[in-house]
């Protein structure tokens, strides 16, 4: 009978060690397979398929066709509608952030020194918990000429109101108005959490040098908010240039195309007009403006002496 060596006992004692290292390699990705499962399944798979179709012309009745880069020239030389609802979106971000993002602020900084600030935070919160269908209706009937809340007021003071969501020079400050509102209580959030992260060491140097209050702010509080802002215009401007919803229950894009942007567009391409293969190609070229836009932002954020992170 032949004994074992103890090359041959060293190599039996490792084969166990191999196997189990094996196996605990393979544990990890049995724990991540449901998200990674999710993560192709609803997110790769279809972004993959989208831009398969910007490439074809098809609907859901009939098969794709291949046509290479025609929905795209189609759009940029040919679609008397894309650059004027293009035009509305970059109207409705720019006045819904650039209004909303300092109100949020100066409630930020109101709500740092009050005594119910939690209260006011879960009162102005409450938008972002409400569905954004019923925001609308109800913004509807607070905007109607006739028997609104707004023109009810105005008339108190002998102004006659305008048709606020029926007339084109009207409208579209109705929907900022609106979109102002909704978005509230998460930047005011954001903020106070920027606020109250700034150390007090920073304020009683500065007093200590003499600033006065708005010195201070533009000194001191603006720029070790820079991260903050940065973070609130991103998000803010993103998603704004893809809200429709709410244009969709307010003024279906009308009066006379004054509020129909290039979010709601492709949904009426997609889904009226039934040319997916277009709608595609629409939403790949909004991304590319939107992933622009904030390249531009994080320049500008950058330039101003303060890395944003």
């Amino acid at each position: 009978m032949a004994i074992p060596s103890a090359v041959d006992k060293g190599h039996s004692r490792e084969r166990p060690k191999r196997r189990r290292l094996q196996q605990k390699d393979w544990v990890p990705y049995v724990f991540l397979a449901p998200a990674l499962f999710y993560l192709v399944v609803f997110f790769l798979a279809p972004i993959g398929f989208s831009l398969y179709l910007t490439f074809t012309r098809w609907n859901p009745l009939s098969n794709p066709e291949w046509i290479g880069f025609e929905n795209y020239n189609y759009l940029l030389t040919r679609d008397p509608r894309f650059y004027g609802t293009l035009r509305n979106t970059f109207v409705f971000a720019f006045g819904s952030v650039l209004i909303g993002i300092p109100i949020s602020l100066v409630l930020a900084f109101l709500f740092t020194i009050s005594r119910w600030k939690a209260l006011w935070r879960s009162l102005y919160w409450l938008p972002m918990v409400t569905n954004i269908v019923a925001i609308a209706y109800i913004w509807g009937y607070l905007l109607d000429g006739t028997y609104g809340l707004f023109n009810k007021v105005l008339l108190l003071f002998g102004i006659v109101g305008p048709q606020w969501l029926k007339e084109p020079s009207t409208a579209m400050i109705a929907v900022i108005i609106v979109a102002v509102w909704t978005s509230l209580g998460q930047n005011m959030l954001v903020f106070s959490a920027g606020l109250e992260g700034i150390d007090e060491s920073f304020y009683e140097a500065a007093r200590i040098d003499g600033a006065s209050n708005p010195q201070i702010f533009w000194g001191v509080t603006l720029p070790l908010l820079r991260p903050t802002l940065l973070f609130v215009s991103i998000t803010s401007f993103i998603g704004a240039m893809s809200s429709f919803a709410l244009i969709l229950v307010l003024t279906l894009g009308g009066p006379a195309q004054s509020t129909n942007v290039t979010s709601l567009y492709l949904y009426q391409m997609a889904f009226q007009d039934l040319r997916m293969g277009r709608a595609s190609a629409l939403a790949f070229i909004l991304f590319v403006i939107i992933f622009i836009m904030t390249l531009i932002q994080l320049r500008i954020f950058r330039r101003g002496g303060v890395e944003a992170y």
